[in-house]
């Protein structure tokens, strides 16, 4: 299983990632360790806000790049809606399932 996650930084800005291992990899963001992302480090992680499982990499990818080039607005839509919706014109979004609400 992969993991596409959204993460809300103190400045309220949003990281999208992706993993095998989500609590490996927020430990990694949370406690800014060397092997957190460089935004990350620059960015405070606050909260973590979606988390989306797929069943590969590629389509954890896939997620990963669509999300990363929405609007700050329309990620908000994505958490808020509890939904992908927005992306079903881009992505089979039945091959995904969210995990944290």
């Amino acid at each position: 299983m992969y993991y596409t996650y959204i993460i809300r930084c103190l400045d309220n800005s949003l990281y999208t990632g992706i993993t095998n291992n989500i609590d490996r990899r927020m430990d990694e963001h949370f406690n800014q360790t060397k092997k957190c992302a460089k935004y990350t480090i620059n960015h405070k992680p606050m909260q973590l806000e979606k988390v989306f499982v797929s069943k590969s990499r590629v389509l954890a990818c896939k997620l990963e790049y669509q999300i990363k080039k929405l609007s700050k607005i329309e990620k908000e839509t994505i958490i808020n809606e509890n939904s992908l919706h927005i992306l079903d014109s881009k992505i089979d979004i039945n091959e995904y399932k969210i995990i944290v609400q």
